[in-house]
């Protein structure tokens, strides 16, 4: 029989044991809405990802001696890294998690954190990271049939066994994921498969894939779409085909990406192989079924456990850049780029990812294996961006979900770019420094001018930039005349703001200006 004071002690211990758990739940990442803006929630604040992907066959504790100095050369806080079903279980249900505990254990000694991606049933359209004994037995893990009758290599996501084989193996990664980390969350966000989708058919043609396509189209799918009833045929037309693939892989994920949140809930979400402009045929210039901007319609309805849906962005054009962040920053989707480009052209797009609120923002390649990075040198803009912010990357988060930061990015053809805010308005010049002549003309192609603006108070500012000038007047309908009562020079530790010296005369009289110095600068205006 117990006494007192042991049944007194089992209650303080599982007090404790409670409070810790609630704790840890409650300091878990996590994404929050406000006002139609997204942040990623990290130790109860917002956090901006300055993120850095590897190479895929670089997660390997062999090749991480590799992976660090690159990551530290450019500035990330976070580091995306895969994780490989072929790997974690070689021999059917045994798991083996020692490339994961590696991955958690380094990121920790480097003070960063980690996103990890789950490469599985999907990986750029195809099957190959599966396990051997999924991909020697085509029988009972089927694979996708061609319109032509033929099998080719991407597993069926019309097959119980093969949804059940991954699944299985995302939950007990999770579970290992929970007890490793369970507390500290190095570990940010988990990415769910890798571009899925089909490349080698627009759909699966195999006789259970054929009875759910010439059935009735899901009543709560149709309804969420507004459509009226019908086969797959009847209600999407041309579309059938395509949207029946996402339908399918989408309720597939999520199946997978639920059972992984029942062990461990971390934010979840997936990336896409893009549709292009002029590569345009499903299944052949891109994977079918994935979340393509035409698709995200069914994936949102279809996959509710997915919490985002991140463009992976590999475009040299500004234009159409542009246009790949705006469909996917939706209000019911967090801005979120898990790769880009990651020479130096692209890294002026990490401004534009902010003006739109993004939570992170994400070159690949990023390690000195020799696979995209030849010369042990990070890609020089993209580091600069990530030093330039890093010391203030809880700072610049909290702003942006409070809807205080506007950004710019010179454009060909475009001098100057104006930024509006309650009673002022910034303008943002290019070409540094222009007022005596300038050394480069304005907007032309090889000029990366970019800058960030960020409303501290009613007639506060914080601003930096690279190769950008910021001039302030009054708005439209103010009255006065603007000047500037202090220009402070400064640089956030630990949270707060450290003074360095006050801007003035030569640094004022003709606007802020901002070269590849790294300045960060807090203007207080007013009139007169």
């Amino acid at each position: 029989m117990l006494s007192a004071v042991s049944v007194g002690l089992a209650l303080t211990q599982f007090f404790i044991v409670a409070v810790v758990t609630a704790a840890s739940a409650a300091d878990m990442p996590r994404l929050t809405k406000k006002d139609g803006r997204y942040a990623l929630m990290v130790e109860g604040q917002p956090f901006l990802i300055l993120g850095a992907q590897i190479n895929n066959s670089s997660a390997w504790p062999s090749t991480l001696d590799e992976v660090w100095p690159a990551i530290e050369a450019i500035h990330a806080n976070t580091v995306e890294a895969p994780v490989y079903w072929e790997q974690v279980e070689a021999q059917r249900g045994t798991f083996d998690f020692s490339t994961v505990d590696e991955l958690v254990k380094e990121a920790r000694a480097h003070h960063l954190y980690l996103v990890l991606l789950w490469f599985a049933t999907w990986k750029n359209g195809k099957m190959h990271y599966a396990p051997e004994w999924v991909k020697t037995n085509a029988v009972e893990f089927p694979r996708v049939i061609d319109v032509h009758g033929e099998a080719i290599d991407v597993l069926s996501p019309h097959a119980e066994s093969n949804l059940a084989a991954d699944k299985t193996a995302f939950a007990a990664f999770m579970q290992h994921l929970r007890q490793i980390d369970g507390s500290q969350h190095t570990v940010l966000l988990v990415q769910v498969e890798n571009e899925s989708g089909s490349l080698g058919s627009v759909r699966d043609f195999s006789p259970t894939a054929e009875r759910a396509f010439q059935a009735a189209v899901p009543s709560e799918l149709v309804k969420t779409l507004n459509k009226q009833p019908g086969t797959w045929r009847q209600v999407f037309g041309a579309e059938a085909d395509e949207t029946f693939a996402a339908f399918s892989v989408a309720h597939y994920i999520n199946a997978i990406a639920a059972a992984g949140k029942t062990e461990f809930a971390l934010p979840m979400y997936v990336n896409v192989w893009l549709k292009g402009a002029a590569n345009t045929v499903p299944g052949l210039n891109y994977p079918s079924g994935g979340p393509t901007y035409n698709m995200l319609e069914v994936w949102k309805a279809a996959a509710p456990a997915i919490d985002m849906i991140g463009p992976d962005i590999y475009i040299d054009e500004s234009d159409l850049y542009r246009m790949v962040i705006n469909a996917y920053h939706r209000p019911d989707n967090p801005t979120w780029i898990p790769e880009t480009g990651g020479n130096d052209a692209d890294a002026r797009y990490f401004f534009y990812a902010l003006g739109a609120g993004a939570i992170g923002f994400s070159p690949f390649g990023i390690d000195y294996t020799g696979w995209t990075i030849e010369d042990a040198k990070p890609p020089a803009l993209h580091a600069e961006n990530f030093a330039l912010i890093g010391s203030m990357d809880r700072e610049i988060a909290a702003l942006n979900f409070a809807g205080k930061l506007k950004t710019a990015v010179e454009e060909e053809g475009a001098a100057e770019v104006f930024l509006n805010f309650q009673k002022w308005q910034a303008t943002v010049s290019f070409g540094y420094p222009q007022f005596d002549g300038g050394r480069t003309a304005p907007g032309t192609k090889d000029h990366h001018g970019r800058a960030l603006v960020a409303q501290l108070s009613p007639n506060e500012f914080l601003v930096t930039g690279i190769d950008a000038r910021l001039t302030f007047r009054l708005g439209s309908g103010e009255n006065g005349h603007l000047q500037i009562l202090r220009a402070e020079e400064g640089r956030y530790e630990n949270g707060n703001w450290k003074f360095v010296r006050l801007w003035n005369g030569d640094q004022t009289d003709f606007g802020l200006n901002f070269t590849h110095q790294g300045k960060v600068v807090r203007v207080k205006l007013g009139t007169y």
